[in-house]
């Protein structure tokens, strides 16, 4: 489908569209030979279709796997609401997804890095080392922490905590220790790796590249600690596992073109339901299907109010601004997400306002020192009188220095790419 089709058929009345998720629907149903299942996230995207399911297809609604996401960072309104309509609606087939657990001990990323320092000032770096100058492995490096360090790291301390135990819980804030935060959008995160193995990679590896994006890409993530790796760790790893012990074959979700940039080339490429595979189907074909792809934000509160579908009163909560407008939530998503940062009334700024518990728990746990040294970046240079107050004077006294970042030049060029996180709706 080409972009100006896709155009055209958002435009159409609501009726059309409910006409077109059935058929949509239907087609799902009809291709899945084992377990059919839906992406629930508590949001109003997802709690349409679901509704759009039980209401057309009540027989194949009875056996719908539903599969909600709790990364650990939901917003509470959300967890809760989502919680209480799975047990309503879905009963036994609602399943929540959580994040997995290490499977070894582990250093925090402070301690590897002090091994990687003393590994470079001994000159023993390349024993860690790949031929092009990458890490060979995390647990390469750890193992060739020397003993003195070693019994720094294991000795217990009040205050400092340098090790995570095996069967330490994947949380939001283990991802942000091993990766880094997830500060602007996925364009930004072409490195899809431990933070410890960025690190080596920009300061050793061969590979060379004449992109000047690309190049100015390394500059910022030499200064600022960012990764997207939390929305597979959180989300699509734990789902995709639930998936496996259930046997799905057909995935359902509330994707919308309207959402971004992605998903709009994502459906004019692939369509309504596309193929793909999974390691436990054995060779059968696993679907992706998105019955609201030609749906927008309008279409949802619509229908919602229609058919007095219950939502979330996450959507409800928001506050007033100086000039006297209203921001409310758009998306309940993760409470920590920054994906938007380089927008006005973004996530964040949304955050500092409707939970101001949770946003200073991030500001304090180093999220506002990375957007402070996102800022520099966008100053080129220049310094403000931000940059010799203490981050903490920052947070108590200038919330909002921390509010948004409007511009971020790179190689003279503006970088604005919108976020698309998964199952955020």
């Amino acid at each position: 489908m080409k972009l100006i089709e896709i155009a055209e058929e958002q435009v159409k009345p609501l009726g059309y569209k409910i006409d077109k998720a059935r058929q949509v629907i239907q087609q799902g149903f009809s291709v899945s030979r084992f377990c059919p299942a839906l992406a629930f996230s508590g949001g109003k995207d997802s709690t349409v279709l679901w509704h759009l399911i039980r209401t057309h297809f009540p027989e194949q609604s009875a056996h719908l796997k539903i599969i909600f996401g709790n990364t650990g960072v939901e917003y509470p309104e959300s967890l809760q609401f989502a919680r209480q309509l799975g047990r309503k609606w879905g009963g036994d087939g609602f399943f929540e997804a959580r994040p997995g657990e290490t499977e070894q001990p582990g250093y925090r990323y402070a301690a590897q890095r002090l091994i990687l320092d003393y590994l470079i000032e001994t000159g023993e770096v390349k024993k860690v080392l790949q031929e092009g100058g990458k890490l060979k492995t995390t647990d390469a490096l750890e193992r060739a922490c020397p003993p003195r360090l070693r019994e720094e790291f294991e000795t217990p301390h009040p205050f400092i905590k340098w090790t995570w135990p095996e069967g330490t819980r994947k949380s939001f804030f283990w991802c942000v220790d091993q990766y880094g935060w997830p500060i602007l959008g996925k364009a930004f995160s072409k490195l899809n790796a431990r933070r410890i193995n960025i690190d080596c990679f920009l300061r050793f590896s061969e590979s060379k590249s004449e992109d000047p994006k690309l190049l100015a890409y390394y500059d910022v993530l030499r200064e600022v600690k960012i990764s997207q790796a939390c929305c597979d760790i959180l989300k699509k790893e734990p789902s995709e596992r639930v998936q496996a012990g259930l046997k799905v074959d057909v995935m359902f979700k509330g994707l919308m073109a309207a959402e971004s940039r992605t998903r709009q080339t994502n459906f004019a490429t692939r369509g309504y339901l596309f193929e793909s595979s999974r390691a436990y189907l054995s060779g059968n074909s696993f679907y992706h299907c998105n019955p609201l792809s030609i749906w927008t934000d309008d279409d949802i509160w619509t229908y919602i109010r229609e058919y007095d579908v219950p939502y979330s009163p996450l959507y409800d909560m928001g506050y007033e601004d100086a000039d006297g407008d209203c921001h409310c939530i758009k998306r309940n998503g993760c409470l920590g997400c920054c994906t938007d940062i380089l927008y006005l009334n973004n996530h964040m700024s949304t955050l500092r306002h409707t939970h101001p518990k949770a946003w200073n728990t991030f500001m304090r746990m180093g999220m506002a020192e990375e957007l402070r040294k996102l800022q520099q970046l966008r100053r080129n240079g220049q310094m403000s009188l931000m940059d010799y107050l203490p981050v903490e004077q920052l947070i108590e006294d200038r919330p909002c220095a921390f509010d948004s970042i409007n511009k971020l030049i790179l190689s003279e060029e503006e970088w604005e790419e919108p976020e698309d996180t998964e199952n955020a709706d």
